[in-house]
Parts: C-alpha cells; structure tokens; sequence
C-alpha cells in the first residue's frame, strides 16, 4: 500500500509536471501582457481587469508547483488539484486569451488560429456535456481506480495526470463560461446543466473520500477527512463562479432583448413584449 509523504514537486523538488506548469505559467503570462501592450501602443481598448486576472490564474497555477501546502500528504495534494484544475483555469478563461489572440494576431495567424478553432475536434472537446465528461470523468478514474498511486510510482504518468487536469478544467472553465470565441456558442440552459451535473458529479466523488481512500494508498483519517472537505467546499466556490458567470451573461442577454424590443415598438405607440429570460 502507497505511504505518500509530500508531493515530489513541492518544496523546490520539482519534477516534470512542475517544470511543465511552471513554464506555461510564466510564458503564457508573459505573452498575454506583451499581447495586450500591443494592442493599446496602436490604440485600441484593452481592460486591465483581464490583465490582472491573468496574471493572477498564472500566479495560482506557478505556486500550485512550486509551493507545499500545509496539511497532511493528501490535503496538500488536493489543494493542488483545487488551485491547479479549478481556480487557475476560471482566472485564465476570465481573461479571454483567445479574443486577445484574434485581436493581435497578424492577418495569417489569425486565420490559422480562426481555423483551429472551427475545427471539428475543437467543437466536440469545448462542448459543455463533453468537456464535464473529461473534466469529471478523469477525476473519478484518478481518486476511485488505482491509478492515483501508479502516478506517484511512475514519474511520466504523473505529468499526463497533472497536464490532464489542468487542460480539462480549462477545457471546462471555457466551454461554461463561453466568453472567448467557439465554434459554437452554446445557450444558457445546457451551459447551465453541465455545470449543475458537473458539480454533482464533484461533490459526490469528494463525500466518497472521506470514508475511502484512493485504491493502493494509505492515509491517515483526518489527512483523508480534510482533503474531501477541501475538495468538496473549494468546488462549491469555483462552481459558484461559474454559475455567476452563466447567470449574469443570461442577464445582460435579457436586457439586449428588452431594449431592442424597445426601440422596434418605439414608433408604433405599443408595449414591447415582455422578454423571456429563460430562453
């Protein structure tokens, strides 16, 4: 049975998972600013806001690598996953790279990325009922199969572990919030039912932890205990972001129908219908 003791890339111990997140949070937190200085040298409007949400989502993801939390082996390892596969990937998607990229881009790579993102691959993998799939779905298989203490043993599958929850959390955080450009902007109420499935999905996986470890591992009850309520109350803020995001983006939607009802019975002397927000 598996005794986990720190994660091997806390503490300055930093192994090829670490390396990978380390480099993408720097990198792409350098490309994002340099993007965005860009487009405001030549003029055009660029919210700061997006700026520090990104560069704060690029601090979560960087000192979820490079620092141990406090806590048992298994609490730490879970405020990883929270700061890695859930927080880090709403503050990046907040921040809208892809609008940035469009926005920067030279004509040619703005058509490669245009076509990318059209892409039939791309269209099945930002689908919010798909993208809940392997976001959840990988959890399950991580903490409820032995393959959590195969991670810890075998350092490559570690790195595919950790690269999979962060690109499906983002993958998630993208295909709810919908703010960037998709091939396909899908409406509030599957977006919404993703998210309310996903988030079941979720806190029934962290309420199995507390009476039952990963397969092959062993962990002392109050390490145990305190890593399902982190992973069960941490997913209840993200998710409630989410729905935050949903819920006032189906706001804003009404009041654009109400106001261009508004202006079309303006000259008629009639009441605009009332607008369904539902819808």
């Amino acid at each position: 049975m598996l005794e986990l003791t720190v994660h091997q890339h806390g503490g300055g111990q930093l192994g090829g998972a670490a390396l990978l997140a380390a480099g993408f949070a720097l990198g792409g937190g350098a490309g994002y600013l340099l993007a965005a200085a860009r487009l405001r040298r030549r003029g055009d409007r660029w919210p700061l806001a997006r700026d520090l949400t990104f560069a704060a989502g690029a601090a979560v993801l960087l000192a979820a690598t490079l620092v141990t939390p406090p806590g048992g082996p298994f609490t730490a390892h879970m405020a990883q996953h929270v700061a890695t596969g859930m927080v880090a990937p709403l503050l990046l998607v907040l921040a809208r790279p892809v609008t940035l990229a469009l926005r920067s881009l030279p004509p040619g790579g703005r058509r490669r990325l245009l076509a990318v993102l059209r892409s039939r691959p791309v269209g099945l993998l930002v689908n919010p009922p798909v993208a809940a799939l392997l976001d959840l779905g990988g959890l399950w298989l991580l903490y409820r199969t032995p393959l959590f203490a195969a991670a810890h043993e075998r350092p490559w599958l570690a790195v595919l572990v950790h690269v999979h929850v962060f690109a499906a959390g983002l993958l998630f955080s993208a295909a709810v919030c919908s703010l960037d450009p998709l091939p396909r902007r899908h409406g509030v109420v599957l977006r919404s039912a993703a998210l309310v499935g996903a988030g079941g999905a979720h806190a029934v996986l962290a309420k199995t932890l507390y009476a039952t470890a990963p397969p092959s591992t062993g962990f002392a009850p109050g390490d145990l205990s305190a890593a399902a309520e982190l992973m069960y109350y941490g997913g209840d803020l993200v998710e409630i972001a989410l729905a935050a995001v949903v819920g006032l983006q189906w706001y804003a939607a009404g009041g654009r129908r109400l106001a261009r009802e508004g202006r079309r019975t303006a000259g008629t002397g009639e009441p605009p219908a009332s607008a369904s927000y539902g819808q």
